[in-house]
């Protein structure tokens, strides 16, 4: 029997269809790939994006780019990437705050961490660590703890925004101790960062990646780490457990996703680059130096990266909730 017209015209048009995809697949990637940074340039999260990013790019043999994209504790950009094509040629570096705490923190959040993208693979764990401006009255956590319980009505903590690792990281050790500080919020933990040294508030919590600069010349105090050993970056720092507050865990990721539905090859050929770029010591010394933690073969990839998102998600949740986000 001979097919109408309209029926070969419309398979042809079909199978030319699935031919240009699959050309478009292979010659992946063709032109500038675009990597959105959820926060200001100079934060920890832009620092590790434009680190991995240079080394990505070698090896895919086209320019990744940083676009910093700010705005509403990151989901700004989280909403922007969920909606690029799924081409491959928009990724996001995001982190526990814009694919987990943010799922507390927005009722009306644009997307799904867990459905909305195609995960790439985990790029590097960042201990969170509990700081002071450097004039603060107090040398350890006990001391910290009695000035601002005695100073509570001017206490202030600074944090990059609701949802961002310095907000979520900060609620879980306000909650362990009872702290009520005026929150004041800024545009990127970068801008934190600069209030925090040049003594305008008087405490946060942020990414040891962004501390270890401050920390060498003085700028600042560091009062612990939240993982369970010390961190090789800041060694004299204690743990919380030897701080005296076990209950403060706290390692921010940072990772690497594209819009649901970007083909399996060019997420393959992504991760490739990501998982080569880890092992390149061009990209594992900086992050080392600057406290990272590098996960192993089997933690980059997309399925392990997926199953860290719902797990990110279940442990947030609740502490968050608890809380009332303030800006």
């Amino acid at each position: 029997m001979v097919k109408p017209l309209s029926a070969l015209a419309a398979g042809l048009l079909l199978c030319g269809q699935m031919t240009g995809i699959a050309v478009a697949q292979s010659d992946y990637p063709a032109h500038t790939i675009t990597m959105i940074v959820p926060f200001a340039a100079g934060g920890p999260t832009d620092v590790v994006g434009r680190i991995v990013a240079a080394s990505m790019s070698r090896k895919l043999g086209q320019q990744i780019v940083i676009e910093n994209v700010i705005g509403a504790g990151g989901t700004t950009a989280g909403t922007r990437a969920m909606r690029a094509a799924p081409d491959g040629y928009t990724i996001i570096l995001g982190h526990m705050g814009t694919h987990a705490a943010a799922v507390a923190l927005y009722p009306k959040l644009a997307y799904n961490p867990s459905t909305d993208f195609a995960p790439i693979g985990l790029v590097a764990g960042m201990p969170v660590v509990v700081l002071t401006r450097k004039d603060v009255p107090a040398q350890n956590l006990g001391e910290f703890t009695t000035y601002a319980k005695k100073h509570a009505a001017e206490l202030t903590m600074a944090h990059a925004g609701v949802g961002s690792v310095s907000y979520v990281t900060c609620e879980l050790f306000n909650s362990i101790l009872g702290l009520k500080p005026k929150l004041i919020s800024y545009q990127g933990t970068g801008p934190a960062m600069y209030a925090l040294v040049s003594g305008r508030v008087d405490y946060m919590c942020d990414q040891v990646v962004t501390v270890v600069p401050q920390v060498l010349p003085g700028n600042i105090k560091v009062l612990m780490v939240g993982t369970p050993k010390r961190n090789p970056a800041l060694p004299d720092v204690p743990t919380a457990t030897e701080a005296g507050l076990p209950q403060f865990q706290a390692s921010a990721w940072n990772a690497l996703f594209a819009p649901k539905n970007t083909p399996q090859p060019i997420i393959s050929r992504l991760n490739a680059a990501l998982v080569a770029a880890l092992d390149d010591e061009s990209v594992r010394q900086p992050l080392k130096e600057l406290g990272g933690d590098i996960p192993d073969l089997a933690g980059r990839s997309p399925n392990a990266l997926a199953a860290l998102v719902k797990s990110e998600i279940a442990k947030w949740t609740p502490i968050l909730k608890a809380g009332e986000p303030t800006n």
